[in-house]
């Protein structure tokens, strides 16, 4: 039997990673670390007598190490994720996911964990013209989150080699799915397209992204568990890039909307151009994406129609009553 910590686990994909596990781990025993900030959704969790809700914050040094004392694995989800959020006010983005992956690192060593899986973003390289990032190219953060997640990465690298520690990282590519908040751009995108809202699109709209399902994301996790080599980074790609703008056309041709609907903002700080990951080194460990993206959008958007109460709660009111929308909150690249 082994016990998980997962840090963030009330998240998006924190919470399919637990279910994931409990799927495929029969004797899993989960602990899941969740400050439930707006993202977070204890409702997510599944109600499994395997699963324990800790709501605590990451920063918190006793309680780490109090989870950690009991964890063999540690999968670290907690993050402020949001890149607009991380321009707007920074302070906030480097505390959670800088100090407190460093808390986790340290409570994790004090612990014994015997592997520690750290979840960062293909963000951390910056942006690039042409071909795809590997594993051995430097990172080149251009926001906050970014530059905060390329420190954290730093650090759980920092404690393998100074310590031993058996940590892994993966660096994923865009993640979309059920029960992902309405402030990225698919959730975004598609629940106000079904309130027949205008969609607001950064830019001429030909920033280019590499797309992942959720579930396909935790299956790249078990691999990075199971067959990583503890100091690797190991990208996660789904295998599909798409611009913005061809994306938004996506989603407005599977709600039925109207192509009118799309309005243009003024790009966001700093935005990337291009992001594209070379995921040969997981994918040579087994790791390969199964869901394609007109299968993941179909899925995604039927659960977007049959969930407004979930949605509609936790949108902003300018996404659900259609007021103009603050480029504070946007994030349309991610």
């Amino acid at each position: 039997m082994s016990h998980y910590l997962i840090t963030g686990g009330a998240g998006f994909i924190g919470s399919h990673y637990v279910s994931h596990l409990l799927s495929t781990q029969g004797d899993a025993e989960i602990t899941v670390l969740d400050l439930l900030t707006y993202a977070g959704d204890p409702a997510a969790l599944p109600d499994d007598p395997r699963v324990r809700l800790v709501v605590g914050d990451v920063c918190d040094r006793e309680l780490v190490a109090r989870l950690c004392a009991d964890a063999e694995v540690v999968v670290h989800f907690a993050a402020e994720s949001h890149v607009d959020r991380s321009i707007a006010s920074a302070d906030r983005v480097v505390r959670t996911n800088v100090l407190g992956t460093s808390t986790l690192l340290g409570g994790a060593l004090r612990g014994g964990v015997e592997k520690f899986l750290h979840v960062s973003t293909d963000e951390v390289y910056g942006s690039i013209d042409t071909g795809s990032w590997t594993e051995r190219d430097p990172v080149d953060p251009r926001s906050p989150y970014s530059a905060s997640k390329a420190a954290s990465d730093l650090l759980a690298l920092a404690h393998h080699r100074t310590h031993g520690l058996p940590v892994c990282v993966t660096r994923c590519s865009n993640n979309y799915g059920p029960r992902q908040f309405p402030e990225k751009v698919i959730p975004l995108f598609v629940t106000r397209l079904l309130n027949g809202l205008e969609v607001p699109l950064y830019g001429d709209g030909g920033h280019v992204r590499d797309w992942l399902h959720v579930e396909d994301h935790c299956r790249a996790l078990d691999v990075a568990l199971e067959h990583g080599v503890p100091g690797e980074v190991y990208n996660v790609g789904g295998g599909t890039s798409l611009t913005n703008l061809e994306l938004t056309g996506l989603l407005i041709d599977a709600v039925g909307a109207e192509p009118g609907l799309i309005r243009r903002v003024a790009d966001r700080p700093g935005h990337d151009r291009r992001y594209a990951v070379d995921d040969s080194r997981l994918r040579a460990r087994g790791y390969r994406p199964t869901v394609s993206l007109d299968d993941g959008l179909a899925q995604t958007l039927r659960w977007y129609r049959d969930h407004h109460n979930w949605w509609e709660r936790r949108c902003p009111t300018d996404i659900s009553v259609g007021a103009p929308r603050s480029t504070t909150y946007l994030e349309v690249a991610r």
